[in-house]
């Protein structure tokens, strides 16, 4: 384990433990409520069962399966899809999963179908740590709560069933994986911009970028990155850009279908995988992009800005959720898979990519004192840093995009939500995509 690191920035977390045994100890004692562990059918039950995992290419990487297989002891089957076939599982085949991993924005629609149940913060064993963002909405008092479903309002149940702000000791969600969205850009292509100064949504509709553009096939999540745009650009104006109206939608997909008839896309991408394919073969210069996408780009000596915009970032938090049909040791396994993502080298490993994680002063041991410096707190590289997939993907001297953590998370725009409008989004989007 490297040395502790110190955040700077006002994350209110606990010391991290002095090393992965005692973590893991903790963790085991967490999930141990109630369950005898020693008895013998108990042990063959463990061997014959495995988790099950439904989730996105961002988190379900082999490696993390791998560890996490390692650490707990189980057996684990990743089933990585792009954002709507997730979603889409999420709400028809509850059976066929344990856990669920996206993001924040699908939690109304599962939560209003069934098929997610309560997590009790109890059986967290590190849920004291988990910072103010999900739970006070704010990372500084000075921070901007974002338009939408910021987390806060959405992940505790509250005593009527319903979702919101109150806690409860029982939550829809754990929070642990986050991060702020905008668009990348090929800066061989595309003159570099200056943070949060000139760059801008708006550049997502500029004529001059006409056929290289690329956006996620997300009826939630391009929505909002175009929705961004046309307001950036002055092509639209929204009440609130976190609850848009059937009206508004009517305006904003007929000037996006006159854009598309015009190939102002170059493509809409259903996968991280896939955006990185846009990128690499020159197919769009500019598009929707999440962190992963960009690391690996920059690996491949691609040279790509993940943009901070003026307007604000796309806020999305990362949910896992426990399948309203899992039960008995499937639910346990549940429970110590949950605990092993905020034990410490899961948060490090994602930190890599870019992503942070909800507790984050436990990674930091995990990390070297030069990537903490980078990724948290906003400092220059002090030398090359890796990505997860062991290529050089930040340069001496690099400061990252938006700043540090404080910095990214006071400037949320808006957050990926799912509105009230959310069926007609879906009828809209899809006219948009096959018109």
């Amino acid at each position: 384990m490297h040395k502790q690191c110190k955040m700077e920035s006002p994350v209110d977390i606990l010391p991290v433990d002095k090393s992965k045994r005692s973590t893991l100890t903790t963790i085991a004692k967490g999930v141990a409520l109630g369950t005898s562990v020693l008895h013998a059918p108990y042990v063959f039950a463990r061997n014959k069962l495995t988790l099950r995992v439904l989730g996105t290419h961002v988190t379900l990487q082999e490696p993390l399966r791998q560890r996490a297989m390692s650490d707990l002891g189980i057996d684990i089957k990743f089933e990585p899809k792009g954002s709507p076939g997730v979603l889409q599982r999420g709400l028809l085949a509850p059976e066929s999963f344990d856990i669920y991993e996206q993001w924040s924005n699908s939690i109304r629609p599962l939560w209003r179908n069934g098929s997610i149940q309560p997590i009790e913060t109890k059986r967290i064993a590190h849920w004291d740590e988990i910072n103010s963002l999900c739970k006070t909405g704010k990372v500084t008092p000075a921070a901007k709560y974002g338009a939408g479903d910021a987390p806060f309002k959405i992940v505790n149940i509250q005593k009527d069933g319903t979702l919101g702000s109150e806690q409860t000791g029982r939550v829809s969600f754990l929070p642990y994986v986050h991060n702020v969205d905008s668009f990348g850009y090929n800066t061989n292509e595309i003159v570099k911009g200056i943070a949060y100064k000139t760059e801008s949504w708006g550049w997502l509709l500029d004529s001059k970028y006409r056929g290289k553009v690329g956006i996620i096939n997300d009826p939630t999540i391009g929505l909002f990155d175009l929705a961004l745009a046309a307001d950036a650009s002055g092509m639209l104006k929204f009440a609130d850009i976190g609850n848009i109206t059937t009206d508004e939608l009517d305006r904003l997909f007929d000037l996006l279908i006159d854009l598309k008839h015009q190939q102002h896309f170059g493509g809409f991408w259903n996968s991280v995988p896939e955006s990185v394919e846009f990128m690499r073969t020159g197919r769009v210069n500019i598009e929707s992009m999440f962190s992963p996408a960009v690391s690996s780009l920059n690996g491949q000596n691609v040279p790509v800005t993940f943009a901070a915009p003026k307007e604000g970032y796309r806020g999305w938090h990362g949910v896992m959720c426990l399948s309203s049909r899992s039960q008995g040791r499937r639910k346990d396994m549940a429970y110590e898979y949950m605990n092993w993502w905020l034990s410490g080298w899961p948060g490090a490993f994602i930190a890599r990519q870019g992503y942070y994680i909800s507790n984050p002063q436990r990674s930091s041991g995990y990390l070297e004192q030069s990537e903490w410096d980078y990724w948290y707190n906003g400092k220059p590289a002090g030398q090359p840093l890796k990505g997860p997939d062991g290529n050089v993907s930040v340069r001496r001297g690099q400061v990252r995009s938006g700043g540090s953590y404080t910095d990214r998370f006071s400037n949320v725009a808006v957050w990926n939500t799912a509105m009230p409008t959310y069926d007609y989004t879906l009828q809209k989007w899809y006219e948009f995509i096959s018109s």
